[in-house]
């Protein structure tokens, strides 16, 4: 039987994660050029790394665990938002980025040498404020492009209406809700969008930022939840784990197979399973719209970029054992949190990536 992913807290742990998000064109964050923190005294190497809001909640944890056997590491991540992990990764003011969104050739070509490490896999989820209409509306993907095209503009709509026989949908405006900011998560969605509707893809089409033909704009994962939980009728799409911790109800997709899938933790691995047999040997791969009856249509894997050449010995060599740790005793502590692990094959070629790093002096960190 397939097994839904449960909500768990989102742990407030102070490790220097600040809430706003940038765009990838955005100005530097209020009061400073950088993500970075002071070094830390007493000899302490710090490390700092801004992006992705999606994997946020992992993240925390990952860092608070692997934090407690290296006292002598601090590791800064700001949950930024995809666009902003790349901009300041790409000008170097921190030692890793984090976006949901691989880079595109254009971006790598202003940042040569850098690497894509896969860390794990989520779903991003339609999530909708109805009073009494509880997870698993089902959503086609023509009226997911129809709701956020603007066409489909109220609850009761037949392209809703027809699927979800016995359900009372109220006579009742959408509002609908994305991203504000350059957003992995945005990537995700929209890649799914322009897979699924001509129409999506003749117009806004693809990217982490696009011309939104309708809706209100909110700023983070976070932005979108408390948005949707604010107001009735409003529908957005988030990461699995932001829905579930406001206790939002989300949609029963229709996928590639003409299945309506839930997102859980099997729906989202075998999407990720589908999604190896396309993957080129840089890393970077969509998995949206996946084949298989089994696979959620919105999922991806989501990622932490940093350059092959590391020019301080020490940070580098802290951040491919943090990487490492995640890539192995890390993957353990997904599923908690609403992630889906990354599979063994795709261990094998990240642990090879991340070989490839160096120090000023050519050497590889890891053996």
């Amino acid at each position: 039987m397939t097994r839904t992913l449960f909500a768990v807290s989102i742990l407030a742990l102070a490790v220097g994660c600040g809430k706003s998000d940038g765009g990838a064109g955005d100005a530097p964050l209020p009061g400073s050029k950088k993500a970075d923190a002071p070094p830390a005294a007493g000899g302490k190497i710090t490390l700092t790394g801004a992006g992705a809001t999606f994997p946020y909640p992992l993240y925390t944890k990952w860092i608070s665990d692997f934090t407690k056997t290296t006292p002598d590491l601090q590791i800064n991540y700001q949950s930024i938002g995809s666009g902003g992990g790349i901009r300041q990764i790409t000008e170097r003011t921190v030692d890793f980025g984090a976006s949901d969104a691989p880079m595109s050739d254009e971006q790598l070509g202003k940042a040569p040498g850098m690497l894509h490490i896969p860390t794990c896999l989520g779903a991003v989820v339609l999530t909708y404020n109805l009073e009494g209409v509880p997870s698993g509306l089902k959503i086609t993907p023509e009226a997911a492009a129809g709701i956020f095209l603007g066409k489909i503009k109220d609850w009761d709509d037949p392209a809703i209406a027809k699927e979800n026989p016995g359900v009372k949908l109220p006579k009742k405006a959408i509002a609908s809700v994305h991203r504000s900011d350059g957003s992995g998560t945005t990537k995700i969605f929209v890649d799914y969008l322009t897979a699924v509707s001509p129409e999506w893809k003749a117009g806004p089409g693809s990217g982490t930022s696009v011309n939104w033909p309708s809706g209100l704009g909110a700023k983070g994962n976070e932005g979108i939840s408390g948005q949707v939980s604010s107001t009735p009728g409003a529908i957005g799409y988030v990461e699995l784990v932001y829905a579930a911790q406001n206790k939002l109800s989300y949609a029963s997709m229709k996928n590639a197979a003409g299945k309506f899938v839930l997102p859980t933790l099997e729906s989202v691995t075998a999407a990720g399973a589908s999604g190896l047999a396309k993957m080129p040997d840089d890393l970077r791969v969509s998995i949206v719209n996946a084949e298989g009856d089994a696979a959620y249509p919105i999922a991806g894997f989501t990622y932490m970029l940093l350059f092959k050449e590391q020019k301080d010995a020490a940070k580098g060599k802290a951040l491919t054992s943090f990487l490492s740790w995640s890539l192995h005793d890390g993957q353990k502590l997904t599923q908690a949190l609403n992630y889906a692990p990354l599979p063994d094959e795709l261990v094998k070629k990240a642990d090879a990536k991340l070989k490839l790093v160096t120090g000023p002096d050519g050497k590889a960190f890891l053996p």
